[in-house]
């Protein structure tokens, strides 16, 4: 969303002046994005920790699980990035992506387990990166270290964060040029 409102304010010309490659920005941008995700999930899990919520795969399970969630947000910020190259207003951005972000919670296992859910939701859900990241999640809090769950759930997430992260670089560098 910041690409908008650099290209709005004049910024974004003043970054493109700047000896560096053009696919530095929004890569920039993301990581950005990123980290400040990370620092959240930190604060979140630390006050969850505090006010006594267990974690059966210790110190290394959360750090696990802040990295999980920050892929999840590499890929969020990858598509409103890739949006934000297409789109010229803010306002028009906030709708779009509000009506993505929605659907993308609902039709993921974050509320109802796939078991109970319809079969056409089902399989809507297990192509849904957040059911992806909330899989792994899950198993590190409550069950341990279940590579079977982790390890594809982590690399569906990953890959789809590759590719959402390459297509938004290259629609950025399209719209600047």
């Amino acid at each position: 969303m910041s690409v908008v409102w650099d290209r709005r304010l004049g910024f974004l010309n003043k970054m493109l002046a700047a000896p560096i490659s053009r696919s530095c920005i929004p890569i920039g941008k993301m990581l950005a994005s990123t980290i400040q995700s990370g620092l959240q999930a930190s604060l979140m899990l630390s006050v969850a920790l505090l006010m006594g919520v267990q974690c059966t795969t210790g110190i290394l399970g959360v750090i696990v699980i802040i990295l999980t969630a920050m892929i999840l947000c590499l890929t969020l910020s990858g598509i409103s990035l890739a949006l934000g190259a297409m789109i010229k207003t803010h306002e028009t951005l906030m709708v779009i992506m509000n009506f993505l972000t929605m659907p993308l919670m609902f039709t993921s296992s974050a509320l109802f387990p796939l078991e109970f859910m319809p079969s056409w939701l089902a399989t809507i859900a297990k192509w849904n990166p957040l059911t992806h990241t909330l899989n792994p999640i899950r198993t590190l809090m409550t069950k341990g270290w279940d590579w079977a769950i982790i390890l594809p759930d982590v690399a569906a997430v990953v890959a789809f964060a590759f590719a959402v992260t390459s297509i938004a670089t290259l629609l950025f560098r399209r719209s600047i040029t």
